[in-house]
């Protein structure tokens, strides 16, 4: 199954770009903002969590994987909302449910509420990104996908940048429960934005029934492509999400020996990095793409050097330094360039559920390494001073390596087309 032409609707008609940019991009820029934030902010806040709840890390783990299981699991019936109702108003109703959630974690006492106030959060913006893709499919020509997708993306960058440094200045003034507070008020905002201000997009063909819609998730899942791409999606985008929002700081303080403040440094140099590399690999793939460069060969290299990133973690090679994790950072998102790939094997109408299909894959990835990662370090005894040992980071930062190396084996081995 291909993408035709005549799939496409007329992008842009009557609406110039710097309206587009306002009306479209900006808004739902806005709600990836705060996805991020969320996403990230509990590296910053676990020693919090740790002393004021009682965590361990595997709780910790859990705690934080809380959002990605409700992410994942709510990714498939995401897609077909977004094919049947639009990216606009999919989003701005989930945008309620990350408010609530915000508020509800940050009154939680015990371990439990913090999970559901979690587990709320990432219910609210699983649309985040994929509400945000199907928009820019609908509003800008296919050739320049992979650089809108990366240039918004660097928003999400902002929000996890946010979430470090800044967000370590914001707990001076107040804690970790007030700033959610302050969350919970921002993405209601958010979601009153999006319903008010961004267009629905006119002159598209009618969206088939939803049972129409669910049995066309068949033809996705079936696709001998999907197969090829979306393991490698899943394996390196699920540990750079799992190590990027939480286990990077435990990381930088345990084996970096930085203090506080240095950690949060750290951090936002590593989101800083990661927002120029949503961009770079945006431009990037523009260009070469433009020069018969193809996006399979982009992301192969890319990824290959995201690998040597986290060998070179593993292997401590520069353990109070930042080259490996500036590197990490440049590459850790190049298997984006995996969904435009796949949107354009498929028509158009069915961009919501390929986005989602693959983001289900992801996301669960992320539930898995993120909880697994604190599994496997709780199975060494914690240092005297509380940190956690640095062959316990190797194993549970080697195991997910591995899986990577395997799907990345797979990728490019050639295959039949469909």
């Amino acid at each position: 199954m291909t993408n035709t032409t005549s799939s496409s609707p007329d992008h842009g008609h009557g609406h110039g770009l710097t309206r587009i940019t306002l009306t479209v991009f900006l808004p739902f820029a806005g709600g990836y903002f705060l996805s991020y934030f969320y996403r990230s902010v509990n590296a910053i806040i676990a020693p919090q969590l740790i002393s004021d709840i009682g965590l361990d890390a595997g709780d910790l783990g859990l705690l934080t994987s809380a959002y990605f299981f409700t992410f994942a699991a709510f990714q498939v019936p995401l897609g077909v909302l977004l094919d049947r109702f639009g990216p606009r108003r999919v989003q701005a109703v989930l945008l309620l449910s990350a408010a609530g959630g915000a508020f509800v974690f940050s009154v939680g006492e015990t371990r439990s509420m913090l999970v559901i106030g979690r587990a709320l959060i990432g219910l609210g913006v699983a649309g985040g990104l994929m509400a945000s893709l199907k928009a820019i499919t609908l509003w800008y020509p296919q050739q320049r996908w992979p650089l809108v997708n990366g240039c918004f993306m660097a928003m999400g960058g902002l929000g996890a940048m946010a979430a470090t440094a800044p967000m370590e200045m914001a707990l001076t003034v107040t804690d970790w429960r007030g700033v959610f507070v302050v969350l919970a008020i921002a993405t209601v905002a958010a979601s009153a934005i999006i319903f008010m201000v961004v267009p629905e997009r006119k002159g598209l063909d009618t969206p088939a029934a939803i049972g129409e819609q669910i049995r066309g998730l068949g033809g996705i899942y079936t696709s001998g492509l999907f197969w090829k791409l979306a393991p490698l999606a899943m394996t390196t985008l699920a540990a750079n999400m799992a190590i990027q929002s939480l286990w990077a700081g435990p990381w930088f303080k345990d084996i970096g020996g930085f203090d506080r403040d240095g950690v949060a440094t750290n951090l936002l140099i590593l989101a800083f990095t990661m927002t120029i590399g949503f961009v770079g690999t945006g431009v990037a793939a523009d260009y070469l793409t433009r020069r018969g460069v193809s996006l399979k060969a982009i992301t192969g290299w890319g990824l290959a050097l995201f690998m040597a990133a986290q060998l070179a973690v593993v292997l401590e090679l520069d353990p109070h330094g930042l080259s490996v994790w500036v590197l990490f950072g440049l590459t850790m998102n190049i298997a984006i360039l995996i969904y435009p790939q796949l949107c354009a094997h498929f028509p158009l109408s069915h961009t919501g559920r390929v986005n989602t299909a693959i983001n289900l894959l992801v996301f669960g990835g992320v539930f898995a390494t993120q909880y697994g990662i604190g599994e496997i370090i709780d199975l060494w005894p914690v240092e005297a001073n509380g940190a956690y040992r640095p062959e316990a980071y190797q194993a549970s930062f080697g195991a997910f390596l591995a899986l990577q190396f395997i799907t990345f084996v797979w990728f490019l081995v050639p295959r039949k087309r469909d």
